[in-house]
């Protein structure tokens, strides 16, 4: 069997360290508010007076009330859609999302796939974020790039980190993330088994 598949992947594993995109913030399209992050905590049933009083947040030391470490990446994220348009535009077995923000941020180099899915997500929180603040996502390194054959296809597991800022010009977070991105094995033919 030959290994040229694995081959194919060598541009990318030569990339690991760089970013793969420009430094630029790509920001939310809207602020941290009160009541977003109420809502957030609501069917989670949190209690905790930093995310909910004012007063509270402020007496230890915050300037506003306190978001969730867990919701920053909701508060971080770009827009995916618009009203009128569709993030899906095919009914294909294996389609994946058209808009550029859900499809995997390969290299020009990488080989084509045509699947991918998460595999892995890690966080590193530097600092709590309060009520008014916007944050925005900035860069995307490449970590990691592992080709490797398994019962869904054959691709490479790839790892990127992404820095979350805010609009006072710190980094709030990093973010880890890998995915599986693959070409599927042929579907098995009707009246075969496996």
């Amino acid at each position: 069997m030959s290994d040229e598949w694995k081959d194919a992947w060598q541009p990318v594993i030569d990339r690991i360290g760089e970013s793969l995109t420009s430094e630029d913030v790509k920001w939310a399209p809207d602020l941290v508010e009160a009541g977003a992050i109420r809502r957030w905590l609501e069917p989670l049933e949190f209690d905790c007076a930093l995310h909910d009083d004012r007063q509270v947040a402020q007496a230890q030391g915050y300037l506003d009330v306190v978001a969730p470490m867990t919701s920053l990446g909701t508060f971080a994220a770009p827009r995916l859609r618009s009203p009128g348009s569709s993030l899906f535009t095919e009914a294909d077995r294996n389609a994946q999302p058209h808009v550029r923000s859900l499809r995997p941020p390969l290299p020009a180099e990488a080989p084509s796939v045509s699947g991918y899915f998460a595999t892995d997500i890690e966080f590193e929180f530097l600092r709590a974020v309060t009520v008014g603040e916007r944050l925005g996502r900035r860069g995307l390194r490449l970590v990691a790039c592992v080709p490797k054959e398994t019962k869904v296809g054959r691709g490479a597991f790839v790892t990127f980190e992404v820095e979350t800022v805010s609009s006072l010009g710190d980094v709030v977070s990093r973010m880890r993330y890998g995915l599986f991105c693959y070409n599927p094995h042929p579907e098995p033919s009707l009246g075969t088994v496996s």
